[in-house]
């Protein structure tokens, strides 16, 4: 059973007095409520019902982290979807209210949202009685502006995301541009750039293809052909890691089919996405099965695997991802700048063989302490990686971090 409330030490290595933190989660202990932590760092503010949409905060929720390589310690009480937010800059983020209360968050996909042109990213957690779990997270986009984790426990022992180097965005635009001028798919197209011609962010091809719906159209396509065609042949297994344990499937008729549904062909949006197509809209008597079974062919798709493994994930080895073509190269990319290579890249990048994996997560049942560092750590040495264990659903699912929805 964890405290009421624990806190985080938040460092500020960007090189800027003008940086600030925003924590927002929905409060467990009173019906997953929306929550904010005010500008003091400690004081929780529940905003109510506004009766109008778009409504400004009635408090300051701009946590100022003082001095480089000054450290702000803040509290935060049991609190699901969490996220600490971070800016840099005179111009602070900008949270609306919608009824509900729902909170309107920053968005990288409207270009009409006010915190469009600043620099800000992300981190998640989720603090209950069972346990502190925080993750770094390119779902969406890589931020200019690194984060990396480091839990202690009540042991003294510690668990480490290094996250990306100061600078690491840069180098992200860098390989981006160069693998598109490689093959030309649209790599390049995922950069966005600030009215003042700066680099904003990278995002992730999922987010991408929400700003043009035509981006990577058919990218896949002849992965996915030989895959149904190898596997009409050929069983494929897949180990649930849940109460299912390793169920077979074929395809048949142009559909992968398993005893508890079937898979059409995905497309690169599905891919990317992880959730629609084939990887969405399981039937209920089925849902739980069918969505482990989606997340780790959706995985082995990404990273290109499934034509070379027969046995997902049992057989995986991080060093064979993203060697065949074509391949999320937006997510190789991520992991190959990442320092120790961890990392959320696409939604299911938790998902692997039993042991650690590349989800950049850190966790434990007995936390002390979480530190949080904004631009990057001290060192760039290597760190000893995440947990050795993932965060899974009941159903043996690895969780993708509940979401704030505005």
């Amino acid at each position: 059973m964890t405290n009421p409330t624990i806190d985080i030490a938040i460092k500020n290595n960007t090189g800027s007095s003008e940086a600030y933190a925003y924590i927002t989660g929905l409060d467990i202990n009173q019906n997953n409520t929306p929550l904010f932590i005010q500008s003091d760092g400690k004081t929780v503010y529940r905003p109510t019902s506004p009766s109008d949409p778009q409504t400004p905060l009635a408090q300051d929720v701009a946590i100022s982290l003082g001095a480089q390589g000054s450290t702000t310690t803040v509290t935060i009480p049991q609190l699901a979807g969490g996220r600490i937010w971070f800016s840099t800059g005179s111009t602070k983020l900008t949270f609306l209210l919608n009824p509900g209360p729902a909170v309107v968050e920053p968005s990288v996909l409207n270009t009409a949202d006010v915190n469009y042109d600043i620099q800000w990213g992300f981190c998640e957690l989720t603090y209950n009685k069972d346990q502190l779990f925080a993750n770094i997270t390119y779902v969406d986009f890589v931020s200019a502006l690194p984060i990396a984790l480091e839990l202690l426990n009540t042991s003294g022992a510690t668990q480490t995301a290094k996250g990306l180097p100061a600078g690491g965005l840069d180098t992200v635009v860098d390989k981006l541009t160069q693998q598109n001028s490689s093959d030309n798919a649209g790599w390049d197209k995922l950069i966005i750039k600030a009215s003042d011609g700066s680099t904003l962010r990278a995002l992730s091809p999922n987010s991408g293809r929400v700003m043009d719906s035509s981006l990577f159209d058919g990218y896949f396509q002849s992965y996915v052909d030989q895959a149904w065609s190898q596997y009409s042949s050929a069983d494929l297994s897949i180990d649930t890691q849940a109460s299912w344990g390793v169920v077979t499937g074929r395809v048949s008729g142009d559909l992968l089919t398993f005893d508890a549904g079937t898979f059409a062909k995905p497309s690169a949006g599905d891919i990317f996405s992880c959730s629609t197509g084939p990887f969405g809209n399981y039937p209920d008597a089925s849902k739980d099965e069918m969505g482990a079974l989606g997340a780790r062919i959706a995985a082995a798709l990404n990273r290109s695997t499934l034509l070379s493994d027969a046995k997902q994930p049992t057989n995986e080895q991080v060093a064979n991802y993203y060697k065949a073509t074509p391949t999320n190269h937006y997510s190789r990319i991520v992991h190959e700048t990442n320092i120790d290579g961890l990392g959320y890249a696409f939604p299911y990048d938790d998902v692997g063989a039993n042991g650690p994996d590349q989800a950049g997560a850190v966790f434990d049942s007995n936390p002390q302490l979480l530190t949080v560092t904004l631009g990057g750590p001290s060192s760039n040495a290597p760190a000893n990686g995440g947990g050795s264990k993932k965060e899974k659903d009941n159903n043996g699912t690895p969780n993708r971090m509940c979401w704030l929805v505005g």
